[in-house]
């Protein structure tokens, strides 16, 4: 028996290829601008051809490398865009509370406390991101 995501591929096609047939396709217009027909049919047909075989490549038996690639493409964003993150929110919040001292400095003690404890929070949520990249690397689940 074929695996499951073959099948699964060969049936997307045949209905994608039976609902299209089933419209009329629209007259071509010419334009001025457009790009060769040719090398937009065959660029569409690339990209169809990678969408549909990736699924297949993923989950192959004893043979994948998608999924730790694309595990280790998620643990560089997670870990990025936490700190990113982070270091935009503790950027901005510093600032407004220097300017909040600069305004009122009989506050400072106060702001300073809230600052420290909502920079803690945001660092937090660092951690967060470096944890879900560890996970990634080392204790996939989505690895057997």
């Amino acid at each position: 028996m074929a695996p499951r995501s073959l099948v699964l591929t060969a049936t997307v096609l045949l209905s994608c290829g039976a609902l299209f047939s089933a419209f009329v396709p629209a007259p071509l217009t010419r334009s001025s601008v457009s790009a060769p027909a040719a090398f937009s049919a065959q660029t569409a047909a690339a990209l169809s051809a990678a969408v549909l075989v990736t699924p297949t490549v993923a989950f192959a038996d004893d043979s994948s490398v998608w999924i730790p690639a694309l595990s280790a493409v998620g643990a560089g964003f997670a870990i990025g865009l936490a700190a990113i993150g982070s270091g935009v929110g503790q950027g901005i919040a510093s600032g407004r509370c220097i300017d909040g001292i600069s305004r009122q400095p009989e506050v400072a003690d106060d702001l300073r406390g809230v600052l420290l404890l909502s920079l803690a929070f945001m660092e937090s949520l660092t951690i967060y991101g470096l944890v879900i990249a560890l996970v990634l690397l080392f204790a996939n689940p989505l690895i057997k």
